[in-house]
């Protein structure tokens, strides 16, 4: 995945947001910085991006345009 605004590598997609009520997309998460004791306590932290950010999916490549504050996720083992 690769923010259009500045092209950086934002990693792969590891999880997706939907809302089943739609059976559409709401989101796509990608890995984020962990902390130490977050990667000891088995943590899952991920970037959430809005599926409107998204711009364009490619067989190799998403490229998605983030327009605002990056929100993250941290979701326990289980």
């Amino acid at each position: 995945m690769i923010d259009l605004a500045d092209g950086r590598r934002l990693g792969k997609v590891m999880d997706l947001e939907f809302n089943i009520q739609d059976s559409r997309i709401t989101a796509l998460v990608v890995p984020s910085d962990t902390s130490l004791l977050q990667s000891l306590r088995g943590e899952k932290c991920g970037l959430v991006i809005p599926w409107e950010d998204v711009y364009r999916i490619g067989d190799d490549v998403v490229l998605v345009s983030i327009h605002q504050p990056e929100q993250s996720a941290c979701h326990w083992p289980g």
